[in-house]
Formats: structure tokens, sequence, C-alpha cells
């Protein structure tokens, strides 16, 4: 590439060291004393004018030097600006992307062919060169060779026009795949947006619901332990009244051997019938009593176990319930903090 701030008077003080040493001022030869740095195109020029403003030593070069020094400024601009497109055409595919591999490995196989025959047509120079140092017949064959360049550079110059064409073909294909990404970019945008807040309302449904079963939970765990407590009552209730039977039953036994024993005495017989009678009848009444309260236990008993499976129940709704919401905290990326 070029040096920038390149400046005449320091190529023509590279031209006249290689004067002194009695060789040909060509464009490659200033560069190397330059340090090859500046532009051959720049160096080409600054030697033109320096030629024009009528230094003596450069009418000295023989028309030979001066042919293949034209042709060697030729070459080099024909290099820079190839290199530079080169360059240009590389930077730009570079930017293309991934998506346009193909199309950029196309361009870079086109580049190879480009440099390929820039090389070639060095070496041909180069053969050029030394064989024009020896006759003049020579120099017929370099001019050919120039042509052939001149068609070469018309060549490149049409492929380098074909390849912006495809180039900018390529960036408007890119700008509408942008559009399309950022579009869809959009769309997944808000539908995430909507996701989120649908999930956030089931979360607040779902701990409303919650909240409404541990109030059941605590209703029925209420209502159970008032069932337990009835049915801790009956339990007493019923030892008591067995108690009371046992002692009615006792007692029965006993008067049943008083009867006996006072069945010789028709006034005891009758009076102690009597009293049979109404012990019969208490008794009776206690039996009734104890069914009624055998069949109460029962139904607390099955109301006990009913309200003991809608507790299972309920525990496994609120625990399906949290482990639902759990599973949506994680499907969203919520966590317990944020949805406090």
């Amino acid at each position: 590439m070029a040096r920038t701030g390149l400046y005449k008077s320091e190529v023509k003080k590279a031209r006249d060291a290689i004067l002194v040493q009695g060789k040909h001022p060509s464009v490659d030869a200033v560069r190397i004393v330059l340090g090859n740095t500046g532009s051959k195109t720049t160096i080409h020029k600054y030697l033109k004018e320096l030629e024009e403003d009528g230094d003596p030593q450069g009418r000295k070069v023989s028309i030979s030097d001066a042919l293949h020094d034209l042709v060697e400024r030729l070459a080099g601009q024909l290099e820079d600006e190839a290199n530079e497109r080169i360059a240009g055409i590389e930077k730009q595919q570079a930017e293309m992307g991934q998506a346009h591999a193909h199309a950029l490995a196309a361009l870079e196989a086109s580049i190879a062919a480009v440099k390929a025959e820039l090389i070639q047509s060095h070496e041909a120079m180069a053969q050029e060169k030394q064989s024009h140092a020896q006759t003049h017949e020579l120099l017929q064959k370099e001019t050919i060779t120039h042509h052939t360049l001149e068609q070469q550079v018309a060549d490149l110059k049409e492929r380098l026009a074909e390849n912006d064409i495809y180039r900018l073909s390529l960036e408007e294909k890119h700008r509408h795949a942008r559009e399309a990404l950022e579009h869809y970019r959009e769309s997944v945008r808000e539908q995430r947006d909507q996701d989120i807040r649908r999930h956030e309302h089931q979360v607040q449904q779902l701990q409303g619901e919650i909240r409404l079963l541990q109030q059941s939970l605590v209703h029925k765990q209420n209502e159970i332990t008032g069932l337990n407590q009835d049915g801790a009552r009956l339990v007493a209730e019923l030892s008591q009244a067995q108690k009371s039977i046992y002692d009615l039953q006792s007692s029965e036994r006993k008067q049943f051997s008083e009867i006996e024993s006072l069945k010789v005495t028709t006034s005891r017989a009758i009076l102690l019938e009597s009293e049979s009678a109404a012990k019969d009848v208490a008794i009776g009444e206690l039996r009734s009593q104890l069914i009624e309260i055998s069949t109460q236990t029962e139904i607390l008993r099955s109301q006990l176990h009913e309200q003991q499976l809608e507790l299972v129940k309920s525990l496994a709704i609120i625990e399906t319930q949290k482990t639902m919401m759990a599973n949506l905290q994680d499907h969203f990326g919520i966590s317990n903090s944020k949805n406090e």
C-alpha cells in the first residue's frame, strides 16, 4: 500500500543517489532506497516531473531504459490499482458474513486467479527485462506483452464491475434479511411479554386458589378437631351407658334372686313383678339409647373418615398446584423473590 506523505524532494534524493552509483533510477530502485515505502504511481509521477524539469541526468537515460522504466511503472501502477481494488473487495466481502460464504469463495477464487495472472505478468515482465537489454528485437515483444497486460487490466476492471454489481445485490439481500430478523425478534419479544403477563396472571390465580385451599384446610382441620372431640364425648357417653347397662343387669340379676326367694309371698311377688316391669322398661330405654349412641358414633366415624379423605385430597391439590406453579416459574425464569 502507498505511504502517505511522500515528497518530491525525497524521490529526487533517492534518484540522485542511484545515479551516483551509476545505476538506472527505476521506480523499483527508488522505492527500495526509500525503504520499500511509497506508492509506485507517486514515485513514477515525481520521476516524470523531475525529467520534465530539465534534469540533465534524467536525459542521459537510454531509450531502452526509458521504455523499460515506462513498462515497469505501468506494471507497478497496475499492481497498486489491482491490490487496492482486491483489498477493497476482500474487506467488503468479509463484512457480508457467513451467509454469503459461497459467493465470497467464488470471489476469492477470482481474485486468486487475478493474482496468479499478475504473478505471471511479473514473471513475463522480468524475462522481458532481461532479454530487452540484449537486443532491440525483444522490444517488440515487450510491446506485445504490454498490450496483453492492458487487455488483462480491462478484463480485470470488467470483473471488478461485475463483482460490484453482485456485491450490491448481496448487500440488498443482507438488508432484507436484517429487516426480517428484526421483525422476527420483535414478534418474539411481544410473544414473550404476553407469556410473562399470562404466567403472572396464572401465578396470581394459583396463589389465590392456594390461599382459599389453605383456608378451607384450616376450616376442615377445625371441623375434624370438633368431630374428634364429639367422638371422644360420644365414646365417653357410650362407656357410661355401657356401665349403666351393666349396673342395671347386675341389679336385675339381684332382683331375680330376690324374686325367687320371695315367690312364696304373693303380695311381694306382685310388687316385685311391677318393679321388674319398670326395670325392664328402663333397661329397654337404656338399650335404645345405647343403639342410638352407637349409630351416632358410626355416623361420626364415617364423617371423620370423609373429612380425612377430603383433607388428603386438599393437600394433594395444594401440592399439585405448588408443583405447577414451580414448573411455570422455572419455565419462564421467574424467581420466588421476584414473585413476592
